[in-house]
């Protein structure tokens, strides 16, 4: 006998394997597509597409059902700038100072520098925030339990989401991030875990051919 209130579990409805197969093989040739992008079209993205991805990122499993997280969505142009002129200044001294070489040349085939033009030039920004307390209801104050891992779930639905509306987007995550919170409004108890640039790519955006190379299976998974 359980002593905690259930439902029954609704949501798998009756598949045989190959239609278990067929799904499968069709959500990963849509992810295979996904693509970081750092050429941005200023074109506007509808508040109602940004929602349900939110919507569905707060799905995502985390520690004693807690839902850590919070979205802090940027579409104003001052707020943008701003966020703009922060990253940059993080993103000169990483680059002058803070980084070792090891990691400049890992990423010199991709071709990132301290210029950050898409955090004003994409539509949409969304701040991704972990919280060290809170829980399932509104009001709570309760201890947050593995907030980086249910943060980071959420965050990958919420790129898979939007990338099955049509949206390319970028994860950006200079260090320190504490402006972030300064600009968004966010209280000490939360920290700024990722910034996501959304929107669509520009009709010239490229992708530099580094990026194209995944690992194979055998190269990340092995059956025991």
């Amino acid at each position: 006998m359980r002593d905690h209130p259930c439902q029954p579990l609704t949501g798998y409805g009756p598949l045989d394997d190959a239609e278990r197969i067929g799904r499968a093989t069709a959500f990963r040739a849509l992810m295979a597509g996904r693509r970081t992008v750092r050429e941005f079209s200023e074109q506007p993205v509808p508040r109602a597409v940004v929602e349900q991805a939110i919507l569905t990122a707060g799905s995502a499993p985390s520690g004693a059902n807690h839902q850590p997280w919070f979205f802090s969505v940027i579409e104003s142009a001052p707020a943008r700038a701003r966020i703009r002129e922060a990253a940059e200044a993080e993103e000169r001294e990483f680059y002058a100072t803070k980084a070792p070489q090891e990691w400049l040349d890992a990423l010199a085939p991709l071709g990132t520098d301290p210029d950050k033009g898409f955090l004003e030039t994409a539509p949409v920004l969304i701040a991704v925030f972990g919280q060290k307390r809170g829980g399932p209801n509104a009001g709570d104050d309760k201890k947050n339990y593995y907030v980086a891992e249910s943060v980071g779930i959420a965050t990958g639905l919420l790129i898979a989401a939007l990338h099955s509306a049509g949206l390319a987007t970028l994860t950006h995550t200079p260090a320190p991030m504490s402006f972030l919170a300064d600009i968004c409004g966010r209280p000490a108890s939360e920290k700024p875990f990722l910034l996501l640039v959304a929107g669509h790519p520009a009709v010239d955006a490229t992708v530099p051919t580094a990026a194209l190379v995944k690992k194979p299976l055998d190269a990340i998974a092995a059956w025991i």
